[in-house]
């Protein structure tokens, strides 16, 4: 139904499309049209270089494109004078900019006012009906689906703004934490800003490449404080990480240090088992700003880049699924990562869990409930979670499933106090858990298991993303906290007794 991973980044159009439409020759860009998604988005150039320098091009077994060049560049750019914008000619008058503001949405906006024209969308399988991720014009028919597209804040999705009913004072914390400590929309922007700059650089190098914000910040379960994560994906084969990624990744962190000094800072290259470069992006200019209609944080963001952990791209749209089906989600897994991080044991790197960890034992909680609150999307909707799916497709089809209605009408409160007790009773020494499959199934006889203490499933790769418990005092420290959260939230029914409300607001 959906085509294999062997066309990966192959225009989703015939080629002659490039030939009939001049819209995109005048738009600033360096990446192919076939490749616009909500991660590749229209947006002026922004240029860091002080003065123009040559950067030498690696070549790592190029995707095809067909006809269409990897990278082109526009010679119509926009002039600017101070913070006000000449009038540029030939530009459509649906491309001219407006003004935009956003509150408390959750959903991007990078240049809404250039929609795509309908010979320039990503195609998609006829037997699912599917839009473009670029903004809907005016006049165009809302989506029934859960997921709510990325950039559309224009016509928010109705599902993105409900929130569930609290009626008693630990669901009212709940909610309260949530509303506070969300990432907003202004955080999500300034990420994409980020990213889409950093994509323009390296594709002078790998020119073929495409950089993609993975991770919290899309899932739905980021913070106001979370990091950013980047997955730039350089070919369609896998990349040896203890060789190949990390000679790309120190191209990268080469790059990032000279030429993109004045706006990246502190590039690390961390060589773990997914080596990354860990680096910090610096305050916007005013020039940027003018570019964008929306009010950014001034705060520094912390950003981590790996090289071809196509999961991670996969991941995040399933869990996005999961955190916008049923409207419970989100808070639930927000405050169990506030609680594990104020209790130490939400670092992988010290041998506890990751919040990716944490979210799934919570999506796995909910699904194994006398009364399911979540189904397994895997099994109800394959086709949307083909792990062969072309990497241009794997974000619109969440959008296509329906909200989940359970009849467990449970509030926040009982939940929360339900998780704790199900994490402390878990059978961890003979099972594993697996959304994937909505159950705990039987520990499996591997190295990628043995010798664990905590093992939670990747819902693609099938690895346990709880490795890093293997050490017995940890898994002891952690599941502690599990029953001294249960046995306190039981007794007071206060979030304060187990996380001190004003200081998770205040980190945020």
């Amino acid at each position: 139904m959906f085509p294999n991973s062997s066309n990966l980044g192959r225009p989703p159009f015939p080629p002659k499309y490039q030939q009939q439409s001049t819209f995109f020759t005048k738009l600033p860009l360096n990446i192919p049209p076939s490749l616009l998604s909500h991660q590749q988005i229209i947006v002026p150039p922004f240029n860091f270089r002080a003065t123009p320098a040559v950067t030498p091009v690696v070549t790592l077994q190029p995707m095809a494109y067909g006809s269409v060049s990897p990278v082109s560049r526009s010679d119509a750019v926009t002039s600017f004078q101070g913070r006000k914008r000449q009038r540029q000619q030939g530009v459509p008058n649906d491309a001219k900019r407006q003004r935009i503001h956003s509150h408390d949405s959750d959903t991007a906006v990078v240049n809404p006012a250039v929609p795509l024209p309908e010979e320039r969308r990503c195609s998609f399988p006829a037997s699912i009906s599917v839009q473009s991720p670029v903004l809907r014009v005016p006049g165009s028919p809302a989506l029934v689906g859960c997921v709510p597209p990325l950039q559309d804040t224009l016509f928010p999705d109705p599902t993105d703004t409900r929130l569930p009913v609290a009626s008693d004072k630990l669901s009212q914390q709940i909610l309260e934490l949530f509303q506070a400590c969300r990432q907003q929309a202004s955080d999500l922007d300034r990420k994409e800003l980020c990213r889409t700059e950093l994509q323009r650089e390296i594709q002078l190098i790998f020119p073929q490449s495409r950089l993609f914000l993975v991770g919290s910040s899309l899932n739905g379960f980021g913070t106001r404080t979370s990091d950013g994560d980047l997955c730039l994906v350089v070919k369609e084969e896998p990349v040896n990480q203890k060789t190949e990624a990390r000679r790309i990744l120190s191209l990268v962190q080469k790059l990032f240090s000279t030429k993109l000094s004045t706006y990246i800072e502190r590039p690390q290259l961390i060589r773990a088992k997914v080596p990354i470069v860990k680096f910090r992006d610096k305050k916007l200019n005013t020039m940027m700003l003018d570019f964008f209609l929306f009010f950014l944080p001034n705060s520094n963001v912390d950003f981590d880049l790996n090289v071809n952990n196509v999961i991670g791209i996969r991941n995040t749209f399933l869990l996005r699924t999961y955190a916008f089906i049923e409207n419970r989600v989100r808070p639930l897994v927000l405050v169990v990562k506030k609680w594990a991080r104020f209790h130490e044991i939400n670092d992988a790197s010290r041998g506890t869990l990751s919040s990716y960890s944490l979210a799934l034992m919570v999506l796995h909680y909910l699904q194994t409930l006398p009364e399911p609150i979540l189904p397994s999307l895997q099994k109800n909707y394959p086709e949307c979670f083909d792990p062969t799916m072309q990497l241009h497709l794997v974000h619109q089809a969440p959008r296509t499933i329906p909200p989940y209605i359970s009849k467990n009408g449970s509030s926040l409160g009982d939940l929360l106090i339900g998780f704790f007790k199900y994490a402390t009773e878990f059978d961890w020494s003979h099972h594993i858990i697996s959304v994937r499959e909505a159950k705990a199934i039987a520990r499996p006889d591997g190295v990628e298991w043995r010798n664990k203490f905590i093992c939670v499933e990747e819902p693609f790769d099938r690895t346990n993303t709880a490795r890093a418990v293997h050490e017995k005092h940890k898994f002891d420290i952690i599941r502690g906290e599990f029953a001294q959260a249960w046995r306190l939230l039981q007794d007071k029914k206060d979030l304060n007794c187990i996380l001190p409300l004003k200081a998770a607001k205040h980190k945020r």
